[in-house]
């Protein structure tokens, strides 16, 4: 095996920082120039501290996955190599589980909680891009790509397509680029696809969660076309630029509502269950949400 697998990840995505920033500025720019309102200040500074924040984080924090992925890794049931065909379908496996991580972290709340943090801006620009979680890792959102050291995938590579993977999504947080060609958009994340992952309104709600591709969503029933331009934000927005709140509002609520939960069937449910549920029906999740709708609508044909 070559010797750069055992090296730290080529494609660190502190590396890409400069980048970001640059096309940040740029977009600023634009946004100046056509006095859109694409950015408002206070909540683009909120979205660079989060940002901030996760790449400190993330230097102490890699080492749990990688050191996760390293230990599964010795158990592999396949010794699959590095010849050019691992490669390509280490990113397509990656890529899957990317998916499986996203979806998951739309539909099981304990992993909500530290996404959210993604969601919270109700702006749509490079900016949100950068506003993550402090949380991901140590609440064990690596578990979802658990399976490809297993498979026998070398951390290590499964590293470098993860960092693909989201330096790739940086460019699609973004208004200003509409619908590119059609079979780019039938295959690929986009920003006219991300626009809808990230609207509020009850028919983009969990919606679109691929990486760098979109045919999982198209698979899998999760895919959504733009049809307007989406309301961006949360179903309740926190309303809120202090960072620390932002990283953590969630966790607190969930604290809340396990405390005050009447039973442990409600306490895991509080935990485990969709964003939205609630043990007497005073909340919604986003499918009863959706169902409302569909239901209104039926109501109001006949």
């Amino acid at each position: 095996m070559p010797d750069f697998i055992f090296t730290d990840n080529p494609i660190a995505i502190h590396y890409a920082i400069p980048f970001f920033v640059a096309l940040l500025l740029v977009e600023i720019g634009v946004t100046v120039y056509q006095q859109s309102d694409w950015y408002e200040t206070k909540d683009t500074l909120s979205s660079l501290a989060m940002g901030v924040g996760n790449a400190i984080i993330r230097l102490f924090t890699k080492v749990i996955t990688l050191g996760a992925f390293f230990f599964l890794y010795q158990y592999r049931l396949f010794d699959l190599g590095t010849a050019w065909w691992v490669w390509v379908l280490c990113f397509f496996a990656e890529d899957l589980a990317y998916y499986a991580f996203h979806r998951g972290s739309h539909t099981i709340r304990y992993f909500w909680a530290s996404h959210v943090v993604h969601h919270s801006s109700q702006k749509y620009n490079l900016s949100t891009a950068l506003r993550q979680t402090w949380t991901g890792t140590l609440s064990g959102a690596w578990i979802f790509k658990a399976w490809l050291p297993l498979l026998g995938f070398h951390p290590i590579m499964i590293a470098i397509f993860g960092s693909v993977s989201l330096i790739y999504q940086f460019w699609i947080h973004t208004e200003s680029i509409d619908k590119l060609w059609r079979p780019i958009e039938f295959i690929f994340n986009t920003p006219s696809h991300h626009r809808v992952h990230h609207g509020s309104d009850i028919k983009y709600l969990d919606r679109n969660h691929g990486g760098v591709l979109i045919i999982w969503d198209r698979l899998f029933g999760t895919f959504q076309a733009e049809e307007e331009r989406p309301k961006y934000g949360l179903v309740t927005n926190i309303n809120t630029y202090n960072p620390l709140r932002i990283a953590t509002h969630e966790w607190s609520s969930i604290l809340k509502d396990i405390y005050r939960a009447p039973n442990w069937r409600s306490r895991l449910g509080y935990l485990f269950g969709p964003p939205g549920w609630s043990h007497d029906g005073s909340r919604k999740t986003s499918e009863e949400l959706r169902k409302e709708v569909e239901t209104g609508c039926v109501h109001s044909e006949t």
